[in-house]
């Protein structure tokens, strides 16, 4: 096998061979793009070292000498002796003269790590002896802290990993530095950010020096903007070889590179990223002669991709996971689970698509999140009017991008009558019997609440599917359900509302600003949300201690599973997953198991509970009481100021706060009835999953949420066929094979892995990759002073105490009084409420899941705080204000 390969002898698909930076700067070779000619010594070189170090060795004994052990085994380790001459030869057919000496790992440059800056690069190398102890210590730089670190962060084994070394002329720079083909900071693609300094690139690519930035449209060659850096510091050639920094003093308004050669530039970066299809971070470097290199290329990693990028025109997209608290990624057939429900929504407004399975034209996917098109709305008058304040209740933060987007001249009102709004109101009205749900909230409440309990029971009929059914007819009734959902669970919405309308209606009356009247929200009945975590802690004040207090959560599950938990404690959690288990985190994804299927957070959540001491007068249902007394007190207080103005208005602010009360803890029922049908549909999904493992098809069951409704039903049809009595005509069999499904489960499983590793998820995204809300921050320049946070006001009250930063409530423990700060909720972080003495989260607004039980616990909170996770941490002493949205860190 030949270890030195040319450039030219170079493609993409070698990757395994010559490493992620060599593949990229052979397929720019082949390209004709300008790069310095070279070559790579394969990965097979370092399998020959690797090998005579018993580096397998090392690794298998793992632990946290892990680094510094690979290290000086290579290191210590002689090169083989063809591997040395192989060197020798392709440096003299280089030229002999001084060269770059580059580590090209096998998990480096790619779509979803790049790896920027892990291994080392040796520049202005001259000989050949200087080249061998170059390319030893590339080999070594594998194993250096931060690339091991950085490897377990993202998931890929230390073992499969190989190292190939790129040997490449030296290019005595004049100016050098490095190019984004689209902004990294702001996401907007189809703009090269350039980084310059005068000298070798190091200096800017090591952040050693401030450099000059230049920001271009390559469409246009527009310059967008100038910044001069002040340079003091020039990495430059040495005769001999090496390099030497020099410290320049004082500063430089001059720029490093002329216009022209912003242009060249930026129409070069434009070239790269036509030819890799997709946004490209690059080095470059200008010799004497004024000639421009490439140097190196890679993919962007951190760039959120586009939701609907062929779209005509800028659109405005939103994040449903933002929205719903789950900042991960979907399953395949939980995104396809939303589609069709969201389909079943677009129906009741007149805008039903023409394949439910597709989803509604409004809503696509991107980074295995489910994003709705808000163009329409932000360019029409109605939409301006509404979305906003529909928004300030549940996404404060991003009614606040919106309402910057509104100045965008490419964003303007272009829809200026309201009648299609109108239409499709109405038309919803009347589907779910709006004026009917109304009447019986106002005047027969008895009727309105009976009639959210036979929803429920209805839901319950629906849900059963006979014992019998077939894989296909499984897959059709889980079909017909989703569909059906939203039409059936939001006929429960005008109750809510009309509660809320009221609500306001009684600030009206009273002349008491809805702020003040938060008290009337405490412990409102009907909540299955608040039912849920009081059952939870009476469960806890009712069963065995032991073994709970002992052992954790894992073993918990497995004696439960095993029916070897003490008596009540095995009856009492079976009531409750028979009641709840339905129930879990992130529970929109009907691809996530349910707490009856993994009960280890709910148990270990109770094992909290256990583990506290008499909590006395802060008992969760004692708190419930005391604040189901102080609404009732605030509604008389508030009635006596109404009656004030008059006796009306007082009767009626009564009648109204009280009904607010009635009804306003349904708010989460459609949701609550949601994750029914979820669940329903995922018990049913993994009786087929279990017929496609038997069949075969699958690995396991749980496969088949990595799949679609319909390659489930077309593997499932297959196999119906096959086992029924054969006809003369063939089957039309365009059914998956086992192969093509085992392939697709991995790809998918993959890529949801993949997405879960991402730290960051815009709120709002323009369909041009802008994220909004990082441009506001790139303006403002700073968010905000280091002892001071801000966000939107969620739950009256002041409290003091050490934060609990959690970002998984899984496993999560929180003392009595600590302040939750956490990224968003849904229902499955609830019960962590119970004993929080504050909550801070970075997502949401007043009407918010988190805000509206928080407020029904009495917790003092404040939400939509942004990166309060990052600028908070536990154990820091918090003040959270929940009535002017204020944090103060101690």
């Amino acid at each position: 096998m030949n270890t030195a390969l040319e450039f030219s002898e170079i493609d993409a698909s070698m990757l395994a061979q010559v490493g992620g930076k060599a593949a990229n700067l052979g397929e720019m070779t082949r390209a004709g793009l300008p790069v310095p000619p070279g070559w790579v010594l394969t990965t097979d070189a370092y399998r020959q070292v690797a090998e005579a170090a018993a580096l397998d060795e090392v690794i298998a004994e793992g632990g946290p000498g892990l680094a510094a052990a690979a290290r000086e085994r290579l290191l210590a380790t002689p090169v083989p002796e063809p591997v040395a001459k192989a060197v020798t030869a392709a440096y003299e057919r280089l030229g002999g003269g001084p060269v770059a000496v580059r580590s090209s790992a096998t998990a480096e440059d790619l779509p979803f790590a790049s790896f920027a800056g892990q291994q080392d690069t040796y520049l202005n190398v001259v000989g050949a002896e200087a080249v061998l102890d170059a390319v030893r210590r590339c080999w070594a730089s594998l194993w250096t802290d931060r690339a091991v670190a950085y490897r377990a962060s993202n998931g890929i084994d230390h073992a499969s990993v190989r190292l190939a070394v790129v040997v490449q002329a030296m290019v005595q720079a004049e100016v050098a530095g490095v190019m984004f083909t689209a902004d990294p900071l702001t996401g907007r693609r189809h703009r090269a950010v350039i980084d310059a300094g005068p000298g070798l690139g190091e200096a800017v690519v090591s952040g050693a020096v401030n450099p000059d930035r230049f920001v271009a449209d390559p469409a246009t060659g527009e310059i967008l903007e100038r910044r001069a850096g002040d340079k003091r510091v020039v990495i430059r050639s040495l005769p001999g070889g090496g390099t030497e920094r020099l410290d320049r003093t004082g500063s430089s308004d001059e720029l490093c590179l002329t216009d022209a050669q912003v242009r060249e530039l930026a129409a070069l970066g434009a070239r790269v990223e036509r030819h890799y299809g997709a946004p490209q971070d690059t080095e470059w470097a200008v010799d004497a002669s004024g000639a421009l290199w490439l140097t190196q290329a890679r993919p962007i990693t951190t760039l959120f991709p586009l939701p609907a990028p062929d779209r005509d025109g800028l659109r405005v997209h939103f994040s449903v996971n933002v929205a719903q608290g789950v900042m991960g990624p979907l399953t395949p057939m939980g995104l396809a689970g939303f589609q069709l429900a969201a389909s079943g929504a677009a129906g009741l407004f007149g805008y039903a698509p023409a394949d439910p399975r597709q989803g509604p034209a409004f809503m696509s996917v991107a980074g295995e999140r489910l994003w709705l098109d808000l163009t329409t709305a932000v360019r029409s008058r109605a939409g301006r009017v509404i979305l906003p304040k529909a928004l300030t209740l549940g996404e404060a933060r991003t009614a606040a991008v919106l309402d910057g987007l509104f100045d965008d001249p490419r964003l303007s009102v272009v829809h200026t009558s309201r009648r299609p709004f109108l239409k499709g109101f109405a038309r919803f009205a009347r589907t779910v019997r709006a004026p009917v749900r109304v009447l019986e909230a106002l005047f027969s409440p008895r009727a309105a609440l009976a009639y959210t309990r036979r929803l429920g029971d209805e839901l319950d009929r629906r849900l059963r599917v006979p014992d019998d059914a077939t894989p296909v007819q499984r897959v059709e009734h889980a079909e017909r359900l989703l569909r059906g959902a939203f039409p059936v669970i939001i006929s429960i919405m005008p109750i809510v509302i009309t509660g809320y309308g009221l609500f306001a209606l009684a600030s009206r009356l009273s002349g008491v600003p809805i702020a003040d009247m938060q008290s009337v929200l405490r412990s409102l009945p009907g909540n299955p949300t608040t039912e849920m975590d009081l059952e939870l802690w009476e469960l806890a004040t009712r069963i065995e201690p032991e073994p709970f207090r002992e052992l954790p959560a894992g073993e918990l599950a497995r004696r439960y599973r095993a029916g070897e938990l003490p008596p009540k404690a095995q009856r009492g959690v079976e009531d409750f997953l028979r009641r709840y288990g339905h129930r879990g985190v992130a529970e929109i994804d009907l691809g996530l198991p349910r707490w009856s299927e993994d009960p280890a957070h709910i148990l270990g959540v109770l094992a909290n509970y256990l583990r506290m001491d008499d909590p006395g007068d802060l008992a969760p249902s004692v708190l419930f009481a005391r604040g189901e007394a102080e609404a009732r007190r605030a509604v008389e207080e508030i009635a006596a100021r109404a009656r004030r103005r008059g006796a009306l208005r007082g009767a009626v602010t009564r009648f109204a706060l009280r009904r607010t009360r009635l009804f306003g803890g349904l708010r989460e029922l459609p949701k609550y009835y949601l994750v029914k049908i979820l669940a329903g549909v995922r018990r049913s999904m993994l009786v087929v999953g279990e017929r496609l493992v038997a069949a075969g098809l699958l690995d396991e069951a749980g496969d088949v949420f990595f799949l679609r409704f319909q390659e489930v039903r077309e593997a499932s049809a297959a196999l119906e066929a096959d086992a029924a009595p054969r006809s003369e005509e063939p089957a039309d069999r365009t059914a998956p094979s086992a192969l093509d499904l085992r392939e697709r489960v991995a790809a998918r499983r993959a890529a949801y892995e993949q997405e879960a590793r991402r730290r960051h998820v815009p709120r709002v995204m323009l369909s041009d990759g802008t994220e909004p809300e990082a441009v506001a921050a790139a303006r403002s320049g700073s968010s905000g002073p280091a002892d001071a946070l801000t966000g939107t006001a969620a739950s009256a009250g002041t409290v003091t105490g050490p934060a609990r930063v959690v970002l998984d409530p899984v496993g999560a423990h929180l003392e009595p009084g600590e302040i939750l700060v956490c990224p968003s909720t849904d229902p499955g972080w609830t019960p962590l409420f119970l004993t929080a003495g504050g909550l801070v989260m970075e997502m949401g607004g007043a009407m918010s899941h988190g805000a509206v039980v928080a407020r029904e616990y009495g917790i003092p909170a404040v939400v939509g705080v942004a990166d309060a996770t990052h600028r908070i941490t536990t154990g820091r002493q918090l003040t959270v204000n929940g009535a002017s949205g204020t944090i103060t860190l101690t």
